[in-house]
């Protein structure tokens, strides 16, 4: 061991505190991967029951690991070359386009990659061109965009749930494919992902968001009222899915009914789509600290710190 590694770190030796740094890491993987701890025993045994066989969590989390570095390498090189990169996440409610995006984002820098989920539309934006209020969150140069839910909103629950007219629904049906080839005219990299489960599958997952404290915010009206009208969404994902797979800019189907497999498969469907590789960096350095021996620190009052509780 060199002498450096056995420097004092905060009362820590410097390998102990990269031990704790690396624990930490996994410490937040696991909390996220047992984000259905708090399920009725009676939901988790029915949903188990019910469900086929899943990855077992270790050789999940080593292969999520894996994906992410190389999520790290596409990121590097998305920056280095200016790339600009939109994924578009569509689906049925509780089809699991969030518990991807937030393991794509989960390790690469915020400044970078970031997500958009936009709300209903005002009054104000009704009244203007359908895509005007996505195109100001497309990305600059060295950007990554992804779209929880997207302009496909029209197709979707507008058009079922009656938001949008049937002239409105035609119209976006011309305008979507010519709004997209405009976009990868100008190079924009956009990736389309439709998460598909089935029937029984988004009904056990509504009962244990209903039946979860955590995620019952998850559950909105919209939500329960497609399950009434599945079949009303079939045909409009159908037709969706035929008018808008245009070269340019393809669908791809991710299958959704086990999660962990369909958050393991789409990012490495997603890095498979681009020809990155590794980039060049500058050796980093820590510089040694500048003391001043005339420097006394201020006393902070002890009301400013948060109470130490845990």
């Amino acid at each position: 061991m060199d002498k450096e590694d056995n420097q004092d770190t905060g009362g820590l030796k410097v390998t102990e505190w990269l031990e704790s740094e690396i624990a930490d890491t996994l410490d937040e993987d696991i909390e996220i991967e047992l984000e259905d701890a708090l399920l009725s025993r009676a939901i988790s045994k029915i949903y188990q029951s019910a469900h086929a066989e899943t990855l077992p969590r270790q050789e999940y989390l080593i292969n999520l690991l894996r994906l992410q570095a190389e999520l790290i390498r596409l990121q590097d090189w998305v920056v280095h070359h200016q790339k600009r990169v939109v994924v578009v996440f569509e689906g049925r409610d509780s089809a699991g386009k969030g518990g991807v995006i937030k393991r794509i984002v989960q390790r690469l820098n915020p400044r970078v990659a970031r997500v958009v989920a936009l709300p209903a539309p005002s009054d104000r934006e009704r009244t203007q061109w359908y895509f005007q209020r996505y195109v100001p969150h497309l990305p600059a140069g060295g950007e990554i965009v992804l779209f929880d839910r997207s302009w496909y909103n029209r197709s979707g629950v507008e058009r079922v749930m009656g938001f949008a007219s049937d002239q409105q629904v035609e119209q976006f049906f011309k305008d979507a494919p010519e709004f997209e080839r405009m976009l990868a005219r100008d190079g924009i990299h956009l990736v389309k992902y439709w998460f598909s489960i089935t029937d029984e599958e988004q009904q056990l997952r509504f009962l244990m968001r209903i039946h979860d404290p955590l995620k019952q915010w998850k559950l909105s009206p919209m939500d329960l009222q497609s399950r009434v009208r599945w079949e009303d969404y079939t045909k409009a994902k159908e037709e969706m899915l035929s008018r808008t797979n245009i070269d340019e800019a393809p669908w791809y189907i991710v299958e959704g009914n086990d999660k962990k497999r369909a958050r393991l498969n789409c990012i490495d469907h997603l890095l498979s789509l681009f020809p990155y590789e590794d980039v060049a960096h500058e050796d980093v350095t820590l510089p040694d600290r500048v003391f001043n021996p005339d420097y006394e620190r201020s006393i902070i009052p002890r009301d400013l710190y948060v109470p130490q509780k845990y």
